[in-house]
């Protein structure tokens, strides 16, 4: 992924609202699978570290990246942007 590209994805996910939340219980299968599930409807994907979660949120999204097959856009603080292009239909024209 391209600068120009991470670039426009960030611009696209900031008007979105986290979707899933990470909390006490860190990174459980069950979240993992839900994240994986969610990327048939949608390609973009933000996610909510909280507060109560003592994991690292750059090392959260890099492995939900990898057991999702999905692309970390971005980390800010505690808000994980996750991408993955649809194989069939992509709805998100990259530049």
């Amino acid at each position: 992924m391209t600068s120009k590209q991470r670039a426009y994805l960030k611009g696209l996910a900031s008007s979105l609202d986290p979707i899933f939340q990470v909390g006490k219980s860190s990174l459980t299968p069950q979240v993992t699978e839900a994240i994986g599930e969610s990327f048939h409807t949608r390609e973009l994907v933000k996610i909510a570290v909280l507060k109560n979660c003592m994991d690292d949120p750059r090392e959260l999204a890099e492995l939900v990246a990898e057991r999702t097959h999905s692309q970390v856009v971005q980390v800010i603080g505690k808000k994980i942007v996750l991408y993955k292009p649809d194989k069939d239909n992509p709805r998100i024209q990259l530049p």
